[in-house]
């Protein structure tokens, strides 16, 4: 079913957002399935989020956007892995 695929796609999305790999596109794809759950669950209720009770979910689907937007923080291991890989390739 619909919930539990969005439950699967939230537990590892979620995990590589805390440990910091693929950061953008985990949260991207996070934020989309935000965005597919107001729209399905909570909109045709009613359209404002405090109405329909989505204020949760439209809150995590910005947040995540942010997340696309600011990428990942120093100590995320995309963030290492980039340090390691330009000190290698200096002369």
């Amino acid at each position: 079913s619909l919930s539990w695929f969005a439950g699967i796609i939230e537990l590892g999305c979620g995990t590589l957002i805390f440990i910091g790999l693929f950061t953008r596109p985990a949260a991207f794809l996070a934020s989309g399935t935000m965005a597919f759950a107001y729209w399905l669950a909570h909109a045709p209720r009613d359209l404002f989020p405090v109405n329909n009770g989505g204020d949760g979910a439209i809150l995590y689907c910005f947040v995540f956007l942010y997340l696309v937007a600011a990428g990942p923080g120093p100590w995320s291991l995309d963030a290492i892995g980039s340090r390691r890989k330009y000190e290698r390739d200096r002369p």
